[in-house]
Protein backbone atom coordinates (compact mmCIF):
# COMPACT_ATOMS: atom_id res chain seq x y z
CA UNK A 1 0.00 0.00 0.00
CA UNK A 2 1.48 3.66 -1.04
CA UNK A 3 2.33 6.23 1.43
CA UNK A 4 -0.38 7.95 -0.44
CA UNK A 5 -3.23 5.68 0.41
CA UNK A 6 -1.49 5.13 4.62
CA UNK A 7 -2.50 9.04 4.47
CA UNK A 8 -5.66 9.26 2.93
CA UNK A 9 -6.54 5.88 5.11
CA UNK A 10 -5.94 8.14 8.24
CA UNK A 11 -7.23 11.05 7.08
CA UNK A 12 -10.64 8.72 6.38
CA UNK A 13 -10.51 8.05 10.05
CA UNK A 14 -9.19 10.76 11.53
CA UNK A 15 -6.34 9.76 12.78
CA UNK A 16 -3.94 11.37 10.59
CA UNK A 17 -2.54 13.20 13.39
CA UNK A 18 -1.13 9.76 15.13
CA UNK A 19 2.09 8.88 13.94
CA UNK A 20 1.82 5.24 14.25
CA UNK A 21 -1.60 5.34 12.28
CA UNK A 22 0.61 6.05 9.03
CA UNK A 23 3.55 3.38 10.05
CA UNK A 24 2.31 0.13 8.13
CA UNK A 25 1.97 -2.77 10.33
CA UNK A 26 1.75 -0.77 13.68
CA UNK A 27 -1.39 -1.82 15.90
CA UNK A 28 -3.43 1.48 14.74
CA UNK A 29 -2.27 1.21 11.10
CA UNK A 30 -3.14 -2.50 10.85
CA UNK A 31 -7.15 -1.29 12.45
CA UNK A 32 -7.85 1.16 10.44
CA UNK A 33 -7.11 -0.52 7.28
CA UNK A 34 -8.80 -3.90 8.27
CA UNK A 35 -11.98 -0.61 8.35
CA UNK A 36 -11.00 -0.05 5.20
CA UNK A 37 -11.22 -3.03 3.65
CA UNK A 38 -14.31 -3.45 5.60
CA UNK A 39 -12.92 -6.74 7.45
CA UNK A 40 -13.67 -7.92 10.97
CA UNK A 41 -12.23 -6.55 13.87
CA UNK A 42 -10.93 -8.77 16.58
CA UNK A 43 -11.82 -8.17 20.24
CA UNK A 44 -8.40 -7.22 21.34
CA UNK A 45 -8.29 -4.82 18.40
CA UNK A 46 -11.64 -3.08 19.72
CA UNK A 47 -10.41 -2.94 23.58
CA UNK A 48 -7.18 -1.36 21.99
CA UNK A 49 -9.29 1.71 20.89
CA UNK A 50 -10.64 1.83 23.59
CA UNK A 51 -7.72 1.88 25.97
CA UNK A 52 -6.25 4.44 23.42
CA UNK A 53 -9.16 6.73 24.26
CA UNK A 54 -10.04 6.80 20.10
CA UNK A 55 -13.60 6.41 21.71
CA UNK A 56 -15.66 7.43 17.76
CA UNK A 57 -12.68 5.25 16.34
CA UNK A 58 -14.03 2.10 19.09
CA UNK A 59 -17.88 2.41 18.37
CA UNK A 60 -17.79 2.64 14.51
CA UNK A 61 -16.20 -0.67 14.59
CA UNK A 62 -18.04 -1.96 16.98
CA UNK A 63 -21.18 -0.79 14.91
CA UNK A 64 -22.47 1.64 17.21
CA UNK A 65 -22.01 4.39 14.78
CA UNK A 66 -22.32 5.45 11.37
CA UNK A 67 -19.72 6.70 9.07
CA UNK A 68 -21.31 10.32 9.30
CA UNK A 69 -22.18 10.13 13.10
CA UNK A 70 -18.45 8.40 13.33
CA UNK A 71 -17.01 11.40 11.35
CA UNK A 72 -18.56 14.15 13.57
CA UNK A 73 -17.56 12.67 16.83
CA UNK A 74 -14.42 11.86 15.52
CA UNK A 75 -14.02 15.51 13.94
CA UNK A 76 -14.38 16.88 17.38
CA UNK A 77 -11.87 14.19 19.38
CA UNK A 78 -9.27 15.17 17.11
CA UNK A 79 -8.93 18.73 17.57
CA UNK A 80 -9.32 18.25 21.08
CA UNK A 81 -5.94 15.87 21.11
CA UNK A 82 -4.30 18.75 18.57
CA UNK A 83 -5.12 21.34 21.01
CA UNK A 84 -3.52 18.86 23.54
CA UNK A 85 -0.65 17.96 22.33
CA UNK A 86 -0.22 21.37 20.94
CA UNK A 87 -0.78 22.32 24.80
CA UNK A 88 2.43 19.52 25.85
CA UNK A 89 4.55 20.62 23.11
CA UNK A 90 4.62 24.47 24.34
CA UNK A 91 5.36 22.65 28.28
CA UNK A 92 7.45 20.56 26.71
CA UNK A 93 9.44 23.51 25.17
CA UNK A 94 8.90 25.67 28.43
CA UNK A 95 10.37 22.94 30.46
CA UNK A 96 13.23 22.40 28.18
CA UNK A 97 13.84 25.82 27.93
CA UNK A 98 13.72 26.06 32.06
CA UNK A 99 16.39 22.91 31.49
CA UNK A 100 18.92 25.43 29.17
CA UNK A 101 18.62 28.34 31.54
CA UNK A 102 19.40 26.41 34.74
CA UNK A 103 22.44 24.67 32.50
CA UNK A 104 23.54 27.81 31.68
CA UNK A 105 23.63 29.18 34.94
CA UNK A 106 25.37 26.18 36.50
CA UNK A 107 28.06 26.77 33.79
CA UNK A 108 28.29 30.20 34.96
CA UNK A 109 28.39 29.54 38.14
CA UNK A 110 30.85 26.93 37.26
CA UNK A 111 32.86 29.42 35.55
CA UNK A 112 32.74 32.43 38.36
CA UNK A 113 33.75 29.60 40.92
CA UNK A 114 37.09 28.71 38.87
CA UNK A 115 37.69 32.05 37.97
CA UNK A 116 37.42 33.37 41.86
CA UNK A 117 40.00 30.09 42.87
CA UNK A 118 42.21 30.73 39.86
CA UNK A 119 42.34 34.55 40.69
CA UNK A 120 42.66 33.47 44.65
CA UNK A 121 45.64 31.19 43.56
CA UNK A 122 47.18 33.51 41.58
CA UNK A 123 47.26 35.72 44.43
CA UNK A 124 48.60 33.52 46.61
CA UNK A 125 52.43 34.32 47.12
CA UNK A 126 53.49 30.65 47.26
CA UNK A 127 51.80 30.13 43.74
CA UNK A 128 53.81 33.75 42.30
CA UNK A 129 57.11 32.06 43.54
CA UNK A 130 55.65 29.09 41.77
CA UNK A 131 55.43 30.15 38.82
CA UNK A 132 58.56 32.44 38.81
CA UNK A 133 60.74 29.14 39.64
CA UNK A 134 58.78 26.96 36.67
CA UNK A 135 59.26 30.24 34.46
CA UNK A 136 63.07 31.03 35.70
CA UNK A 137 63.87 26.99 35.09
CA UNK A 138 62.57 27.09 31.96
CA UNK A 139 64.43 29.94 30.48
CA UNK A 140 67.10 28.15 31.51
CA UNK A 141 66.88 24.79 29.94
CA UNK A 142 65.73 23.21 32.95
CA UNK A 143 61.81 22.25 32.82
CA UNK A 144 62.51 19.09 34.23
CA UNK A 145 62.18 17.04 37.51
CA UNK A 146 64.73 18.79 40.08
CA UNK A 147 65.99 16.20 42.77
CA UNK A 148 65.09 17.71 46.24
CA UNK A 149 68.01 18.30 47.84
CA UNK A 150 69.17 19.95 45.01
CA UNK A 151 66.66 22.27 44.39
CA UNK A 152 67.48 25.00 46.67
CA UNK A 153 70.90 25.04 45.22
CA UNK A 154 70.40 25.32 41.93
CA UNK A 155 67.84 28.08 42.20
CA UNK A 156 69.90 30.31 44.61
CA UNK A 157 72.65 30.01 41.22
CA UNK A 158 69.70 30.70 38.88
CA UNK A 159 67.94 33.60 40.69
CA UNK A 160 71.65 35.15 41.09
CA UNK A 161 72.79 34.31 37.55
CA UNK A 162 69.54 35.77 36.50
CA UNK A 163 70.08 39.11 38.26
CA UNK A 164 72.92 39.54 36.81
CA UNK A 165 75.61 38.56 39.85
CA UNK A 166 78.69 36.41 39.00
CA UNK A 167 78.61 33.23 39.96
CA UNK A 168 81.07 32.04 42.64
CA UNK A 169 84.06 29.27 42.52
CA UNK A 170 81.68 27.17 44.50
CA UNK A 171 79.15 27.46 42.26
CA UNK A 172 80.85 26.41 38.81
CA UNK A 173 82.23 23.54 41.06
CA UNK A 174 78.56 22.45 41.99
CA UNK A 175 77.70 22.43 38.64
CA UNK A 176 80.80 20.44 36.82
CA UNK A 177 80.82 17.88 39.40
CA UNK A 178 77.18 17.21 41.85
CA UNK A 179 74.81 19.33 39.61
CA UNK A 180 76.74 18.62 36.42
CA UNK A 181 73.47 17.83 34.92
CA UNK A 182 72.11 20.89 35.36
CA UNK A 183 74.68 23.08 33.93
CA UNK A 184 72.45 23.24 30.86
CA UNK A 185 73.56 25.36 27.37
CA UNK A 186 71.80 28.11 28.73
CA UNK A 187 73.12 28.35 32.44
CA UNK A 188 76.32 28.02 30.91
CA UNK A 189 76.24 30.69 28.28
CA UNK A 190 74.88 32.88 30.72
CA UNK A 191 77.77 32.46 33.46
CA UNK A 192 80.34 33.40 30.29
CA UNK A 193 78.08 36.13 29.57
CA UNK A 194 78.07 37.45 32.92
CA UNK A 195 82.24 36.96 32.92
CA UNK A 196 82.54 38.90 29.94
CA UNK A 197 80.89 42.00 31.23
CA UNK A 198 82.80 41.64 34.77
CA UNK A 199 86.23 41.34 32.60
CA UNK A 200 85.49 43.98 30.36
CA UNK A 201 84.74 46.30 33.30
CA UNK A 202 88.00 45.03 34.79
CA UNK A 203 89.90 45.93 31.58
CA UNK A 204 88.12 49.20 31.20
CA UNK A 205 88.85 50.64 34.88
CA UNK A 206 92.97 48.78 34.38
CA UNK A 207 93.44 48.71 31.14
CA UNK A 208 95.30 45.45 32.18
CA UNK A 209 95.38 43.50 28.68
CA UNK A 210 94.97 40.20 30.63
CA UNK A 211 91.40 41.41 31.50
CA UNK A 212 91.31 41.86 27.79
CA UNK A 213 91.99 37.99 27.15
CA UNK A 214 90.06 36.72 29.98
CA UNK A 215 86.98 38.93 28.74
CA UNK A 216 87.46 37.82 24.88
CA UNK A 217 87.22 34.09 26.09
CA UNK A 218 84.35 34.47 28.06
CA UNK A 219 82.27 36.58 25.56
CA UNK A 220 83.83 33.32 22.89
CA UNK A 221 81.93 30.96 24.80
CA UNK A 222 78.52 32.85 25.37
CA UNK A 223 78.22 33.00 21.50
CA UNK A 224 79.39 36.33 21.17
CA UNK A 225 82.26 36.67 19.67
CA UNK A 226 81.50 40.05 17.87
CA UNK A 227 81.91 42.04 21.25
CA UNK A 228 85.23 40.44 22.00
CA UNK A 229 85.78 41.64 17.90
CA UNK A 230 84.65 45.04 19.10
CA UNK A 231 86.67 45.04 22.33
CA UNK A 232 89.98 44.18 20.43
CA UNK A 233 89.23 47.61 18.15
CA UNK A 234 90.14 49.43 21.38
CA UNK A 235 94.31 48.33 20.71
CA UNK A 236 96.80 48.10 18.67
CA UNK A 237 98.56 44.53 19.50
CA UNK A 238 101.19 44.99 17.00
CA UNK A 239 102.70 47.63 19.78
CA UNK A 240 102.80 45.08 22.49
CA UNK A 241 106.42 44.22 23.33
CA UNK A 242 105.92 41.31 25.96
CA UNK A 243 105.66 38.16 24.00
CA UNK A 244 103.63 35.76 26.15
CA UNK A 245 100.96 39.10 26.24
CA UNK A 246 101.27 39.79 22.46
CA UNK A 247 101.18 36.14 21.91
CA UNK A 248 97.89 35.70 24.16
CA UNK A 249 96.49 38.95 22.46
CA UNK A 250 97.08 36.95 18.67
CA UNK A 251 95.89 33.87 19.80
CA UNK A 252 92.80 34.90 21.70
CA UNK A 253 91.54 37.39 18.17
CA UNK A 254 92.27 34.76 16.15
CA UNK A 255 89.36 32.40 18.17
CA UNK A 256 87.43 35.36 17.71
CA UNK A 257 88.01 35.72 13.77
CA UNK A 258 87.67 31.92 13.66
CA UNK A 259 84.35 32.46 15.41
CA UNK A 260 83.00 35.13 13.20
CA UNK A 261 83.99 33.51 10.30
CA UNK A 262 87.40 35.01 9.34
CA UNK A 263 89.22 31.76 8.78
CA UNK A 264 92.16 33.34 6.66
CA UNK A 265 92.45 36.10 9.45
CA UNK A 266 92.23 33.59 12.35
CA UNK A 267 95.29 31.70 10.33
CA UNK A 268 97.55 34.42 10.04
CA UNK A 269 96.93 35.61 13.51
CA UNK A 270 97.35 32.06 14.96
CA UNK A 271 100.74 32.06 12.98
CA UNK A 272 102.31 35.09 14.13
CA UNK A 273 101.16 34.15 18.13
CA UNK A 274 103.14 30.62 17.48
CA UNK A 275 106.15 32.62 15.85
CA UNK A 276 106.42 34.30 19.16
CA UNK A 277 106.04 31.15 22.00
CA UNK A 278 106.73 28.44 19.88
CA UNK A 279 106.48 26.31 22.76
CA UNK A 280 103.10 27.33 23.71
CA UNK A 281 100.05 24.89 22.83
CA UNK A 282 97.62 27.22 22.41
CA UNK A 283 98.60 28.66 19.11
CA UNK A 284 98.72 25.68 17.81
CA UNK A 285 95.36 24.00 18.85
CA UNK A 286 93.99 27.41 17.17
CA UNK A 287 95.52 26.81 13.86
CA UNK A 288 94.41 22.99 14.17
CA UNK A 289 91.34 23.76 14.54
CA UNK A 290 90.92 26.71 12.04
CA UNK A 291 92.78 24.02 8.99
CA UNK A 292 90.31 21.53 9.69
CA UNK A 293 87.08 23.61 9.24
CA UNK A 294 88.64 25.26 6.32
CA UNK A 295 89.69 21.23 4.66
CA UNK A 296 93.19 21.19 5.11
CA UNK A 297 92.99 18.26 6.90
CA UNK A 298 96.27 17.00 6.94
CA UNK A 299 97.49 20.60 8.15
CA UNK A 300 95.04 20.30 10.69
CA UNK A 301 96.38 16.98 12.07
CA UNK A 302 99.93 18.32 12.16
CA UNK A 303 98.84 21.30 14.42
CA UNK A 304 96.99 19.45 16.84
CA UNK A 305 100.00 16.93 17.18
CA UNK A 306 101.87 19.86 17.49
CA UNK A 307 99.76 21.15 20.61
CA UNK A 308 99.76 17.36 22.05
CA UNK A 309 103.87 17.52 22.01
CA UNK A 310 103.62 21.22 24.13
CA UNK A 311 100.80 20.10 26.57
CA UNK A 312 97.39 20.32 25.13
CA UNK A 313 94.82 17.90 27.26
CA UNK A 314 94.15 15.05 24.58
CA UNK A 315 90.58 15.27 26.02
CA UNK A 316 90.29 18.67 24.99
CA UNK A 317 91.36 18.11 21.35
CA UNK A 318 89.38 15.30 21.07
CA UNK A 319 86.12 17.33 21.93
CA UNK A 320 87.33 20.36 19.66
CA UNK A 321 87.75 17.57 16.84
CA UNK A 322 83.92 16.29 17.68
CA UNK A 323 82.74 19.78 17.64
CA UNK A 324 83.87 20.73 14.40
CA UNK A 325 82.42 17.29 13.09
CA UNK A 326 79.21 17.66 14.07
CA UNK A 327 79.11 21.45 12.79
CA UNK A 328 80.09 20.32 8.97
CA UNK A 329 77.81 19.53 6.10
CA UNK A 330 77.47 16.56 4.86
CA UNK A 331 80.59 15.98 2.28
CA UNK A 332 83.06 17.78 4.93
CA UNK A 333 82.06 14.87 7.30
CA UNK A 334 82.52 12.30 5.15
CA UNK A 335 86.57 13.83 3.96
CA UNK A 336 87.10 14.00 7.92
CA UNK A 337 85.53 10.70 8.83
CA UNK A 338 88.14 8.75 6.17
CA UNK A 339 90.79 11.05 7.65
CA UNK A 340 90.23 10.11 11.36
CA UNK A 341 89.52 6.80 10.94
CA UNK A 342 93.27 6.42 8.86
CA UNK A 343 95.04 8.73 11.59
CA UNK A 344 93.81 6.60 14.18
CA UNK A 345 90.73 4.23 13.84
CA UNK A 346 90.53 3.44 18.31
CA UNK A 347 90.91 7.09 19.21
CA UNK A 348 88.49 8.51 16.40
CA UNK A 349 86.08 5.20 16.29
CA UNK A 350 83.37 7.32 17.88
CA UNK A 351 83.19 8.67 13.78
CA UNK A 352 81.68 5.69 12.52
CA UNK A 353 78.43 6.07 13.97
CA UNK A 354 77.81 9.21 11.38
Amino acid sequence: MTTQTQQDIANRFYVSDIPSALIPATRLNTIITQLYKKQSITKSALNYLDNQELHSLHQLASGLLSYEEFRAKATNEQTERKQAAELQRQADEEKQRQLEIERKEKIKKTQEAAKATRIAREKDPKHIAKVKNQNLRAKYGLDWFIEQEDFPILMNILKRADNGQRLSEKDIVWLTTDGDEYYTDELRSRFHSLEAKFYTNQYKKTQDLWMLVNASSHYRKSNDAKSADQLFDTINIHEQKMPKLKAALLTTLGGVKRDIGMKAEAITLGEQAHQLVNKDYRPCTLLGAVHMETGNLMLGQEWYTKAEERGANTKAIDSDLRSIFMRADKASRGKMKAHLLRVDPDRYGWVKKY
